[in-house]
């Protein structure tokens, strides 16, 4: 890739949080971290530079689903992802009738995270 590519990634735990920016740094991608919806919003209100979003569904403030159409109300081509560790259909078809790009289950399977990313980014070259 020659751009860095930027992705958001909220989630609450930490220890999640670490290691799925570990698993996007290490595809080359850069990471932009929030512990809360609300941190995120502000992230992306203050202008910071991101090609898409990564949010948990489950987190204080905004909850991923709730999260999506305010992020899209300020930027209506970032692509949002939802990963949760409650994944159903019917949260699916909230998530995607919310405005989200996908609903991919935690724990993240390192293929389909690269995948759905390298979609969502237009990416046709290989992600590490």
């Amino acid at each position: 890739m020659s751009i860095p590519y930027r992705i958001l990634l909220a989630d609450d735990d930490r220890e999640v949080r670490g290691g799925v920016a570990d698993l996007l740094g290490g595809i080359g991608l850069e990471v932009l971290q929030a512990e809360t919806g609300s941190e995120a919003l502000d992230l992306v209100r203050g202008g910071e530079p991101v090609h898409a979003a990564l949010l948990d569904m489950y987190m204080p403030g905004p909850t991923g689903i709730e999260i999506v159409p305010l992020l899209l109300s300020e930027r209506a081509d970032l692509p949002c992802l939802i990963y949760s560790g409650r994944w159903s259909e019917e949260l699916e078809r909230a998530v995607l009738a919310a405005g989200a790009r996908a609903c991919l289950r935690k724990p993240v399977d390192p293929d389909r995270l690269r995948s759905e990313i390298k979609n969502v980014l237009g990416i046709r070259e290989s992600l590490n």
